[in-house]
């Protein structure tokens, strides 16, 4: 699939971002399309749901952050622990930000937030790096464009594919999202991927 990309971000520029768009969220977009490109899928729905996906995850900023868009992983823990003390993650067994004995925290991280030790485990064996080691190599750009692409295409968060989701004539938007969290924000997430899906279509080379 051959993509005009001046089309595509001017599209994007005026429909997602409101008229401008800072650097970071063009490299941002390029590392996923790159990516994209580079492995020969075809289907203009997979990449716009994934970039709709990074839009979410990421507060629009195409760039990997840390959960609550903490700026250090002491804040991020922080914050998660105070929420979690004031019963706002009711959804929350296990407080998986909590440092294990050599002070690592497995909190989300990335263009889609990975978390919990063995979900970093999981994702070392599809970039070939030591998340567990080193959580904050899921901060990389190139490190989390992976993790979003290959986890979405292979069901490596939920069990659930893109292939599910978009495949011939099939296309469910709302749905897609439980191939990351469920039917969380599944709506607002399928309208933004929608008018990526557009602009996408609108600069594809014949």
């Amino acid at each position: 699939m051959r993509i005009d990309r001046a089309i595509v971000f001017a599209g994007l520029r005026h429909a997602v971002f409101g008229g401008r768009m800072a650097q970071a969220q063009v490299d941002g977009i390029e590392a996923v399309l790159t990516r994209f490109s580079a492995r020969g899928w075809a289907d203009p729905r997979w990449l716009a749901y994934m970039l709709a996906t990074a839009h979410h995850e990421t507060a629009g900023t195409m760039q990997p952050v840390r959960e609550t868009l903490a700026a250090s992983n002491d804040e991020a823990v922080a914050r998660l622990e105070r929420a979690f003390r004031a019963g706002k993650l009711p959804t929350v067994k296990t407080p998986y930000w909590r440092p294990d004995a050599d002070g690592r925290s497995y909190y989300g991280r990335g263009l889609v937030q990975i978390t919990h030790r063995e979900n970093y485990a999981r994702m070392s064996r599809v970039v070939g790096l030591d998340l567990v080691a080193e959580p904050d190599l899921a901060l990389r750009l190139d490190v989390a464009a992976t993790i979003l692409l290959v986890g979405m295409t292979e069901g490596l968060f939920s069990g659930v594919r893109l292939a599910d989701c978009f495949s011939g004539m099939k296309a469910d938007w709302t749905a897609a999202r439980k191939i990351v969290n469920g039917t969380d924000r599944a709506k607002p997430i399928a309208a933004t991927a929608r008018i990526f899906d557009a602009a996408i279509r609108a600069g594809l080379v014949v």
